[in-house]
């Protein structure tokens, strides 16, 4: 019994355990049930919050798109939150809207696609997403778009003409992204498995022999696939050698000989096309120059579809890019000729870039090159004007590029007609247009010249033969601010003497004469000329008196604008001047606070190059053209560094010393070399090539003749092409005993005798350009200014007889067309140079110049100058090409005050 009691005991207290554990485990049951509904709540109001941000987010992107639709980056965006958010229908209308007004990525396709996919799973609404897989397929060559356009039509096969649809897409698919080398490859194999599968439907069933028209479907089946493989396997794709070997297993006989020609053909285009493919692939977007220099390729290989699809894959990536959407409508324009493709590429052009200008007006072109109805050319014309280019001139184009299109519509032999009306029309709205909405946004018209009106007014006297009309719109543009230029003013005289009278034509050079006020001696000329042809005596005595009188106006003129610029060149001058010595002055006054061992160690190496060399002196020229400068800049200026083999005191300069200058460092053995260059001018004394103290070449060097007579053949060397650089030479002159000595020094005043040419075709030889200059007048001088290399930059100097034959000359030449080069010609009128720009002006300069005594530096140097007595060093005065500066003496000497006696008095006192 007892032991009976204690299992008993022992069981009751096991079940009170048990009961126990339970009811801990429910309380704990019900605290996790209670902590998962509070962190239920708080999922749910957090979530709720973000709905609600979210919602605010949208709305906002939304009013600003209502404010400015054109925001590509808010669309962009608004479909992320609304995709995000859950909203489909809303989503639909914002890709929709984008899609309305910009051309879409491929990855915004291809995500609007399968949603679209998504919500029209019933049959009858297939034919909506056909046509947004049409859309789709024109904005950019996309493979992966293709492909599932493709896809997605075999899942309506089984609809009536499923099957041809199917077909006539990939048909389309292959044409289009078939000759992509690393995506066409999946096209293909996805057209071959889809005829695979028909191929199963109509092969019968093992061991029953089909019937005569069950052959012919099956024989009709497999010569597809063999056509496929054929096609694919004359396209150079990547891996087509698996391609090859699948074919070879699938058709169980022998591969025809023309589909291995067709292949081998293919395998050595795709080995020339590979590194280009594989470059493509390792380089970093957006790829440009592996671009180009596939589209290179492939217009000299020539095959039209191949750089269809280059250029395709190119502005697949690049698409913001105007200049490649430029080349390839271009390319389309003159070679392929395709009307289809050649409008829809002008219109995803325009799409892409629609701020460039150029792009509008090839579109316009190409439109009426393919015969558009007018009222499309109007809407793309009207799209264009408000596309928001990025300068006035644009504007100025694309309506030249309308009234074109407008002019070429008339038939001028009706005396009026609703073309006519319409042109008159559109070139007084583009005036208009000219002075409101452009002047408006940028300030100015962007037809200073009144281009379309001079076009207005000759198609008016010309077509029209309304020349009183023509006189109207000429007076309009004299009156805008042109009457000073003497080139519209000879303009309107041409059209005077084409369309007009003698009496028009002699009133417009009179008012020429009067009011021209750049070339006034060219329309002098004009108007002496035409009444030598057509005046009488009077009319003659006339002209002569008016243009000798507006002549010596302008030369009077002309002479008080020259000194007012002299006056003011040499005040600034002058105040550059005093701004360096002020900068002297104080760096001198610190030098002197820091005691005289500070002195001590200012003084420049004079003796370091101390070399004798025939004990003569070569003061060193400033090394313009070695340190960048071009000849407006190579000066001889003594107070520098002297060269190897200059001793203080010899003030002798030997006639027969020239320097060349601007060599290459790297040449080797210059001594040789120079030697070489100069003994055919006379016997060389001398050849002595500069060092720096490493031991490396400086570029330049001194070459002494035996004799003076030597001297003019050297000079003539100057400029001769040594190592591919230019070799200048210069005498050495000492300009303390040749102060008359001429050297070229940078012009600051306007030359009307010269002109300047930039935009010059590289290739443009020095004879050349002299002979075009020729038919213009005589040419005294003619310079190509080039880099210190040697290579020319597309400028050039040309000096004429007089001023007469040089505004002639900028007249006609301005504007010409040399090559491929448009050239631009100005009469020369350098810009003024600061001081710190000045031919022989050296930093150094501006430091204050120690004077040592005959002990030269030496540390125990001592002043014997009491204290009280001792001035601080003044810096020596500038010295400009081997003369002193006066006026820096005087100046310098004005700034120091005189002592009175009781100053001396209090000086010895105090000692």
């Amino acid at each position: 019994m007892a032991a009976s009691s204690s299992a008993e005991q022992t069981q009751l207290h096991d079940m009170e355990e048990e009961e126990e554990g339970m009811e801990e485990r429910e309380m704990e049951s019900d605290e996790e049930n209670r902590m998962r509904g509070e962190n239920s709540d708080e999922e749910e109001d957090d979530s709720s919050d973000d709905e609600k941000e979210n919602e605010a987010e949208i709305q906002r992107l939304e009013e600003q798109l209502s404010i400015n639709a054109f925001d590509y980056n808010c669309h962009v965006d608004l479909i992320k939150l609304l995709k995000q958010e859950g909203e489909l229908l809303r989503l639909r209308k914002a890709r929709q809207k984008m899609s309305e007004l910009f051309p879409l990525t491929e990855e915004i396709w291809l995500e609007w696609l399968k949603d679209e996919i998504r919500l029209t799973e019933e049959e009858p609404n297939r034919e909506k997403v056909y046509e947004l897989f049409e859309k789709a397929v024109t904005d950019y060559i996309c493979p992966d778009i293709w492909l599932e356009f493709a896809q997605y039509s075999i899942g309506g096969m089984g609809l009536p003409g499923g099957m041809e649809k199917v077909r006539s897409i990939f048909e389309r698919a292959v044409m289009a992204v078939g000759l992509h080398m690393t995506k066409g490859q999946a096209v293909w194999e996805a057209y071959r498995e889809f005829e695979n599968v028909i191929l199963s439907t109509v092969q019968p069933p093992p061991g029953r022999v089909p019937s005569c028209e069950e052959q012919g479907c099956l024989n009709v089946q497999l010569e597809r696939i063999h056509t496929l493989f054929r096609r694919q396997l004359a396209v150079p794709l990547m891996d087509m050698e698996a391609t090859f070997a699948e074919y070879e297993e699938w058709s169980e006989q022998e591969v025809a000989e023309t589909v291995m020609i067709q292949y081998r053909k293919a395998l050595q285009q795709l080995a020339k096309c590979k590194p280009l493919e594989e470059a493509l692939i390792l380089a970093e977007p957006p790829k440009m120059a592996e671009y180009q220099a596939f589209i290179d390729f492939e217009l000299k290989e020539g095959d039209p579809a191949r750089i269809q699809i280059i250029y395709e894959r190119a502005l697949a990536e690049n698409c913001l890019v105007p200049d490649m959407w430029t080349k390839y409508t271009t390319y389309l324009d003159r070679q392929l000729k395709f009307k289809e493709l050649v409008l829809s590429s002008h219109e995803r052009a325009v799409r892409n870039c629609p701020w460039t200008m150029g792009l509008w007006k090839s579109y316009l072109l190409a439109l009426e090159r393919y015969d558009a109805d007018h009222a499309t050319v109007s809407d793309v014309f009207e799209k264009a004007l408000i596309a928001g280019f990025i300068q006035a001139t644009d504007y100025v184009e694309i309506w030249q590029a309308f009234l074109d299109y407008l002019r070429r519509r008339v038939d001028f032999s009706k005396e009026s007609s609703k073309e006519l009306e319409e042109l008159r029309g559109s070139f007084a709205r583009s005036l208009e247009y000219m002075k409101q909405d452009v002047e408006e946004r940028f300030g100015e018209s962007g037809d200073a010249s009144c281009i379309i009106m001079q076009i207005w007014a000759r198609i008016e006297a010309l077509h029209c033969k309304n020349i009183q009309k023509a006189r109207e719109l000429w007076d309009s543009i004299l009156t805008k601010g042109n009457a000073k230029y003497a080139n519209m003013w000879l303009e309107y005289y041409n059209l005077e003497r084409s369309y007009g009278d003698n009496a028009h034509c002699r009133k417009a050079l009179h008012r020429a004469v009067q009011c021209t006020s750049d070339y006034p001696e060219h329309v002098c000329e004009v108007l002496l000329t035409f009444e030598r042809v057509e005046g009488s005596l009077e009319d003659w005595d006339v002209a002569v008196l008016k243009t000798e009188t507006r002549l010596n106006r302008v030369n009077e003129q002309r002479a008080k604008a020259a000194v007012k610029e002299a006056n003011h060149a040499r005040q600034e001058e002058d105040r550059g001047d005093q701004r360096q010595k002020n900068k002297a002055d104080k760096k001198g006054q610190k030098k002197g606070q820091k005691g005289p061992g500070a002195v001590l160690k200012r003084k420049a190496t004079q003796d370091d190059h101390h070399n004798d060399w025939n004990n003569d002196s070569a003061p060193k020229r400033r090394r313009g053209a070695r340190d960048g400068a071009t000849e407006e800049n190579m000066e001889t200026e003594a107070g520098r560094n002297p060269p190897p083999g200059y001793k203080p005191g010899n003030k002798r300069v030997p006639a027969g010393v020239r320097r060349p200058d601007n060599l290459a460092y790297t040449l080797e053995e210059p001594e040789a070399k120079l030697r070489a260059q100069f003994e055919s001018c006379g016997p060389v004394a001398q050849v002595r090539p500069v060092f720096a103290t490493k031991g490396t070449f400086k570029g330049y060097g001194y070459v002494q003749f035996e004799s003076a007579v030597s001297v003019a053949e050297a000079l003539k060397l100057d400029r001769r092409e040594v190592e591919g650089r230019p070799m200048f030479v210069s005498p050495c002159v000492d300009k303390k005993e040749n102060p008359d000595f001429k050297i070229f020094k940078y012009n600051t005043t306007m030359e009307r005798q010269k002109l300047f040419i930039s935009g010059l075709p590289f290739s443009c030889t020095k004879e050349q350009l002299e002979e075009i200059c020729k038919s213009h007048g005589t040419v005294k001088d003619l310079r190509l200014v080039t880099y210190r290399s040697g290579k020319p930059k597309g400028l050039a100097y040309v000096e004429f007889a007089d001023v007469t034959q040089a505004s002639q000359a900028v007249l006609k030449m301005d504007g010409m067309d040399i090559g491929e080069n448009k050239i631009c010609v100005a009469i020369s009128n350098p810009p003024r140079r600061n001081m710190m720009d000045k031919p022989g002006f050296d930093r150094t300069d501006l430091m204050p110049r120690q004077v040592f005594g005959g002990r030269g530096r030496g540390r125990t140097q001592l002043s014997l100058i009491p204290r009280s007595l001792h001035r601080q060093s003044e810096p020596v005065s500038k010295v400009k090409n081997g003369t002193v500066d006066a006026a820096g003496e005087s100046s310098a000497a004005g700034e120091t005050k005189p002592l009175s006696n009781s100053d001396f008095a209090r000086m010895l006192l105090s000692k």
